[in-house]
């Protein structure tokens, strides 16, 4: 009993040491007389702001075989570069629209920093409708061009003409409507009205307005022979 009785203070000295402990570790230390002060926690970077995508190719609508009903869209297209992230389908349509259609618009995070002109790029994103819905047709836009799809469920889709920029460095550029000079041969020629829609054409002696990214956007610099010394998608 004489032992026992000695060993209770000592366990309860032990019990408040590590408690004592455990308090401090989860307390933050503070700094002393005329130290800085720790530095405040950074907030993690935002996402990029979502852009339409170059194009869209197709929309199509499907539903499902099991009650209750469910129609999900589904919208293809092309970036204009490798890079783009986060595919979605935007909606412009807020309640019942009096006609009927949905508006969508194929959106999705472009690169940070501007991509060679190699070609375009597949994407798609998925857009599920509640059962019930109201809609009678999809129309969906992108940078460029809109599909309105008038049948639910049902398929469109829009033949993309292709451009020609992508190994464009190098060739001679002829402008929209000019003739190509005699001994050019077609093959190491582009011809503007065959480029992208909205692309800049920077020539040797033009000044610059604008210089706010757009990655829907080609911009070419022509040399001081006539010939394209690079592009971009910015």
């Amino acid at each position: 009993m004489l032992q026992r009785s000695r060993s209770i203070p000592v366990t309860l000295v032990a019990l408040g040491s590590l408690l004592a402990f455990a308090a401090a570790a989860q307390s933050p230390p503070q700094p002393g007389p005329g130290a800085a002060p720790p530095p405040e926690a950074t907030a993690p970077e935002p996402p990029a702001d979502e852009v339409p995508v170059l194009a869209v190719s197709s929309v199509e609508v499907v539903r499902t075989a099991h009650a209750p009903a469910m129609d999900i869209v589904i919208a293809r297209g092309v970036t204009s570069t490798d890079g783009w992230t986060g595919a979605t389908l935007v909606p412009l349509t807020h309640g019942t629209p009096s006609d009927g259609v949905l508006d969508l618009v194929l959106a999705a995070n472009p690169p940070k920093d501007p991509s060679s002109a190699e070609g375009p790029s597949p994407i798609y994103a998925v857009f599920p409708l509640a059962a019930g819905n109201p809609y009678k047709a999809v129309r969906v836009r992108s940078s460029t061009d809109v599909i309105l799809l008038q049948t639910i469920p049902g398929f469109a889709e829009l033949k993309l003409v292709p451009w020609a920029c992508g190994p464009c460095v190098g060739k001679l550029f002829v402008a929209r409507g000019a003739p190509v000079p005699a001994g050019v041969a077609a093959g190491d020629v582009v011809h503007q009205e065959d480029l992208p829609v909205r692309t800049r054409i920077i020539r040797p002696n033009d000044g610059i307005g604008d210089v706010r990214p757009d990655p829907n956007r080609l911009t070419i610099l022509i040399g001081e022979d006539g010939r394209i010394v690079g592009s971009a998608w910015e």
